[in-house]
């Protein structure tokens, strides 16, 4: 961030020495002076037991409907935060169960498995949000997502520190958990996260790749995380920490 606004800074000074306004970008004089900010790992439950904890309190939050419908889908969907709140329900289709959007960093199509899980929460918001554009509007303008800061927000409500799990996070639980516990083949996994998987061929991400066993993952992850909630499944704690 500040190297961003750095930038954006010496533009102007270069503007304005072009335009004869100041003799010189004093930005220049920063070179070395801004430390990079190191970022570590985002807070994220990995055992099983405290995630059907958190499971159960989700569930139970009692703020607004819309920021509830989103923290139910994101351990679910285990997508970036920021796409998840841009989601849109022209990007749903219904029938093939499959959310499809632009991944926000690479600007390429991602195809996301919805379970059966996934498409009753989304059902249950239809009626609130489904005349609008987005998924889940701002309270302030439906011609914009919550905030960045809304599903961590929601979560401090419920009891959770920013040291104990994060919107973010879950993406972590899902890598962690779909590995260590369900034993999903990472190759699934990691293309389901839309991180960058090479082939034999070197060849990188393919939305379509491993689609079909994808499905599937999504549907056992899903049956598992109902499972945590109600106490029936297998519950093996888990020591590995892994980001996402």
């Amino acid at each position: 961030m500040t190297a961003r606004v750095k930038s954006i800074i010496s533009q102007v000074f270069r503007f304005g020495v072009a335009s004869g306004y100041t003799e010189r970008d004093i930005t220049t004089d920063l070179a070395g002076a801004l430390k990079k900010v190191v970022r570590g790992h985002r807070a994220a439950i990995t055992e099983p037991a405290e995630l059907a904890k958190a499971l159960r309190a989700i569930d139970d939050y009692d703020g607004n409907m819309t920021v509830k419908h989103a923290l139910q889908l994101a351990p679910l969907l285990f997508v970036r935060p920021g796409e998840l709140r841009a989601m849109k329900w022209a990007d749903i289709d219904f029938e093939k169960s499959e959310w499809r959007y632009l991944i926000s960093k690479t600007k390429t199509e991602h195809i996301v498995p919805l379970s059966r899980q996934s498409l009753a929460i989304l059902d249950s918001l239809r009626p609130l949000t489904g005349k609008c554009e987005l998924v889940f509007p701002s309270v302030r303008s439906v011609a914009r997502p919550i905030s960045d800061n809304t599903l961590n927000a929601a979560l401090r409500r419920m009891g959770y520190t920013k040291d104990e799990v994060s919107a973010h996070g879950f993406r972590a639980t899902a890598r962690t958990i779909l590995e260590e516990v369900l034993q999903e083949r990472i190759e699934y996994i990691e293309h389901q996260l839309a991180h960058s998987v090479k082939d034999a061929l070197g060849r990188a991400y393919n939305r379509t790749k491993h689609l079909e066993q994808r499905h599937r993952m999504m549907q056992t992850w899903a049956d598992y995380l109902e499972g945590l909630k109600d106490g029936a499944a297998k519950v093996i704690p888990i020591r590995k920490t892994i980001e996402g």
